[in-house]
C-alpha cells in the first residue's frame, strides 16, 4: 500500500440496487433519467430463459422501446462487439442494458465507449483512451464474481492475436447496478465456484496492488473475509438465499477494491490464458492465484501487504507471520479452498500447451494490469509462475 496519499481519486457507480427483488426499484430509476430507447445486451441462454424479458418488462414500465441483442459470448470477441454496436447504432439507443455477468456487462461498455467517441473498439485498449462518457449504462447483474458492474475495466478478445485486450477507462462505468440475487439463484455450482473465486482474485490483488490505500483495503479485506465464509454454502446449496445475497455483496466490495487499486499480474496471465486457449476467466485465475501470491511474496517489499490478507482469511498464528510466510500460508490456505470448491488446480487439467507459455508470458507483460502488480516481474519470471502453475 502506497505510504504517502496525497490524493486520491474514488470511481463508483452512481446507483446501485441489491437484494433479492431489487429489480423492481429500476423503473423509477429510469424515469428520472428521462431515458427512451434501450438495446439489451445478453447471451441466449438468458434470452431464452425469460431474464431478458424481465428486464424488458422494467424498461416497458419506464416507458421505454426496446430491442434485444442476445449473441453474446462467454470472453466476447471483438466481432461480437461490432455487431452489437451496428445494432445499437442502427436503432438510436441511448441506453445500454446489459443482463449477464461480465461478458454481457463488458460488450456493453465497450459499445456504450464506441457510440460516444467513434472509432473502433481497438483503439481503446490501454488506460484512459476515450475522450469522453459513453452513453449510460443499465448492468443487471447475474454471477457473483466479475464486479464488472461497478469498474472501471472491461475486457474483450481479439481473435486475430488470441489475446484479451483490456481496457481501463472511467468513461465506460455503469449508470445502473442491479444485483438482485433472483437473478443469481439458478447459477449452478460450477459457475458459482469459479466465479466466486474470481471475487477472491479481485480482493486479494486488489490488497496488495500497487495503488492499493486505507479506502480500497475497506472493501478488498472485507470481500475476502465474506467470501471465505459464504461462497462454499452458495456452492453447496444454490438455493442460499443469505449466502447468494453475502456473494453480491462481497464481489461488487472486491470490484471497487480492483476498480480503484489496480489488479496484478494474476490478472494479466489470466487474461493471456484465456484469450489464448478460451478458457473461462474465473477457472484461470482459481488456478493462477496461489502461485502468483507465492511469487509476490518471494519480494521483501511486497510480502508486507500479504500479512493484511493473512489477517482477513483469519489464518492461525498470522499475528507473528512475517511478509513471506503470510504469502506462502495464505497461498496454501486458497488453493485448498478452491480444491474445496471442486475447481481444477493444475493448467495441466484444463488441456493448455506448455511450450505456449512463453507466448503467454509475453503478452501478459503488456497487460494493463501488470502496471499495479507490487513490482515488475521479468518474462522469464513471468513463464516460471506459468510452469508452478502447470
Amino acid at each position: 500500500m502506497k505510504e504517502d496519499i496525497d490524493m486520491e481519486k474514488i470511481h463508483a457507480v452512481k446507483t446501485s440496487l441489491f437484494g433479492k427483488g431489487s429489480i423492481a426499484l429500476l423503473p423509477d430509476e429510469l424515469k428520472k433519467r428521462g431515458l427512451t430507447r434501450g438495446l439489451i445486451v445478453t447471451d441466449s441462454f438468458l434470452y431464452k430463459s425469460g431474464a431478458a424479458d424481465r428486464v424488458g418488462a422494467c424498461l416497458l414500465m419506464a416507458g421505454l422501446e426496446y430491442a434485444v441483442y442476445y449473441l453474446v459470448q462467454p470472453n466476447p470477441t471483438v466481432q461480437v462487439v461490432e455487431e452489437c454496436l451496428k445494432a445499437a447504432d442502427a436503432l438510436e439507443v441511448d441506453v445500454l442494458v446489459a443482463v449477464g455477468g461480465g461478458s454481457a456487462i463488458d460488450t456493453a461498455k465497450a459499445v456504450s465507449i464506441v457510440l460516444a467517441n467513434g472509432g473502433h473498439v481497438k483503439d481503446y485498449e490501454g488506460v484512459g483512451k476515450s475522450g469522453k462518457p459513453g452513453i449510460p449504462i443499465v448492468a443487471v447483474n447475474t454471477t457473483a464474481g466479475t464486479g464488472s458492474e461497478v469498474t472501471s475495466f472491461y475486457i474483450v478478445t481479439n481473435s486475430d492475436t488470441h489475446s484479451k485486450m483490456c481496457m481501463v477507462d472511467t468513461n465506460c462505468m455503469v449508470t445502473i447496478a442491479v444485483d438482485d440475487t433472483d437473478f443469481m439463484m439458478t447459477m449452478p455450482k460450477g459457475l458459482t465456484a469459479s466465479t466466486g473465486m474470481d471475487a477472491m482474485t479481485h480482493a486479494v490483488e486488489a490488497a496488495v496492488a500497487k495503488r492499493a490505500t486505507p479506502y480500497t483495503d475497506k472493501d478488498a479485506l472485507w470481500a475476502i473475509r465474506t467470501i471465505k465464509e459464504y461462497l462454499p454454502a452458495a456452492v453447496s446449496n444454490g438455493s442460499d438465499v443469505k449466502a447468494r445475497e453475502m456473494m453480491a455483496y462481497a464481489q461488487y466490495s472486491a470490484g471497487m477494491a480492483f476498480s480503484n487499486a489496480g489488479l496484478g499480474i494474476i490478472h494479466a496471465m489470466a487474461h493471456a490464458l484465456g484469450g489464448r486457449f478460451g478458457l473461462p476467466h474465473g477457472l484461470c485465475n482459481a488456478i493462477l492465484l496461489p502461485c502468483g501470491m507465492e511469487f509476490n511474496g518471494s519480494d521483501k517489499m511486497a510480502s508486507q501487504a500479504f500479512k493484511k490478507v493473512a489477517a482477513a482469511l483469519d489464518l492461525p498464528g498470522m499475528d507473528l507471520m512475517t511478509g513471506f510466510q503470510a504469502s506462502q500460508a495464505s497461498a496454501v490456505y486458497l488453493r485448498e479452498f478452491s480444491a474445496s470448491l471442486g475447481l481444477p488446480q493444475r493448467l495441466r487439467d484444463m488441456e493448455v500447451n506448455p511450450e505456449a507459455f512463453g507466448e503467454l508470458a509475453e503478452t501478459a507483460m503488456e497487460d494493463s494490469c501488470m502496471d499495479d502488480n507490487p513490482f515488475r516481474p521479468t518474462k522469464e519470471q513471468v513463464e516460471d509462475v506459468y510452469r508452478r502453475a502447470y
